[in-house]
């Protein structure tokens, strides 16, 4: 039983301290040299993205012959 309350309370001071730690920790951000190359590309994905929601609103509402073949 101590063991447990024990461990319940490490396991809280743990979650307090945590974000309290991390905080603390100065962080400079590193500048970026070059720019990125992928950048603004993103029309043929938008558009194949499109094509793919469309094509299966199509394969969904299709009217297919699937009677069943059960009796």
């Amino acid at each position: 039983m101590k063991f447990r309350n024990l461990a319940a309370a490490a396991a809280a001071a743990t979650l307090v301290a945590a974000p309290v730690a991390a905080q603390a920790a100065p962080r400079a951000a590193a500048p970026a040299e070059e720019t990125s190359e992928l950048g603004g590309g993103n029309y043929i994905l938008a558009i194949l993205a499109v094509a793919a929601i469309i094509a299966g609103i199509v394969i969904a509402v299709s009217d297919d012959d699937n009677d069943a073949v059960s009796p």
